[in-house]
């Protein structure tokens, strides 16, 4: 089976993107190659689309779907915190327009073996890169009962986090627990029965969490927004879509902060610290989804778009 991915606000990411002929692009999570593709199309014949992503088998997947594309392509096998050395490498100094899609992908979950789903009897692996240095069995099999609490609650704002926890340092002494459906049956039996009936799968929270952990994707998206918005020409462009409220916080945040400028405290009469805006938001509530998508594609349920523009 191919590397199957439908790439989520591809409409969305165009309109505000707005990238044109000549532009240099950036897709820092290539994935599927849906919105590389688009971007492609519309900054052909001279433009430059620089894809990254951890995931080998989303490189090797991009180079086909892009083999055709009239613009220049350039693609690496690279974490999106490394764009700075890659721009380098090109020669690069600023570009028009980056574009971050943090969910994962169709293929990772359904058709990569690695256990990112609880719907097959997988390995418990979750790593994008598998040259990672941790895998979620490690995590699960290692790690103290506060230290599996505090990933569970933080990650996956997980309300049965100690009940979990406790099972499965529970289970974990009488064998290892190595593949997903061993952890999500224990997930299940840690939960009340009465509580079980939601509109998500019980294991749901808790296997996002593994793998926002075991990826270090907070750490990541934090990185990131230190220096990506300064890789952007004047008028370039930042969309980003998360699906985790952390991550949509953290993008709110700092795209907040840099279109106020001005960092004294509320009550200061006037500004002493002098710094002034260097980017203006796209938009000034968080874009979701239509119904239409979300029918299409369950996966984009939680997806939240933000941008801004440098200014």
């Amino acid at each position: 089976m191919g590397y199957r991915h439908v790439s989520v606000m591809a409409a969305e990411v165009q309109r505000f993107l707005n990238p044109g002929p000549g532009d240099i692009c950036v897709d820092g999570t290539t994935g599927g190659a849906g919105h590389s593709l688009a971007i492609c199309r519309a900054i052909r014949p001279s433009g430059m689309l620089i894809g990254l992503d951890r995931d080998k088998a989303a490189i090797n997947h991009a180079n086909q779907v892009l083999s055709s594309c009239d613009a220049t392509v350039r693609l690496f096998n690279d974490n999106f915190t490394n764009l700075q050395q890659v721009l380098f490498q090109l020669e690069v100094d600023a570009v028009d327009t980056i574009v971050l899609d943090l969910g994962i992908s169709f293929y990772q979950l359904r058709q990569s073996g690695r256990g990112f789903s609880f719907r097959a009897d997988e390995p418990l692996d979750m790593r994008v890169n598998d040259q990672a240095d941790i895998t979620a069995s490690e995590i699960v099999n290692r790690y103290a009962e506060k230290k599996l609490i505090s990933i569970f609650r933080a990650y996956g704002e997980e309300r049965w986090s100690p009940r979990i926890a406790r099972a499965i340092v529970t289970a974990r002494k009488e064998a290892l627990i190595e593949n997903s459906l061993q952890l999500a049956e224990i997930i299940v039996g840690a939960i009340p029965h009465r509580f079980q009936k939601e509109r998500i799968h019980p294991a749901t929270r808790v296997f996002m969490a593994l793998r926002i952990a075991v990826n270090r994707e907070l750490e990541c998206l934090e990185k990131f927004l230190s220096f990506g918005p300064d890789l952007l020409k004047v008028g370039g462009r930042l969309c980003i879509i998360s699906f985790h409220s952390l991550e949509d916080r953290m993008v709110k945040r700092r795209f907040v902060q840099l279109a106020k400028g001005c960092v004294c405290p509320p009550d200061f009469p006037v500004c002493a610290c002098g710094k002034k805006p260097t980017a203006k938001l796209l938009s000034r509530k968080v874009i979701k989804p239509s119904q239409k998508e979300i029918g299409a594609n369950p996966m984009a349920r939680s997806a939240r778009f933000r941008g801004m523009v440098r200014i």
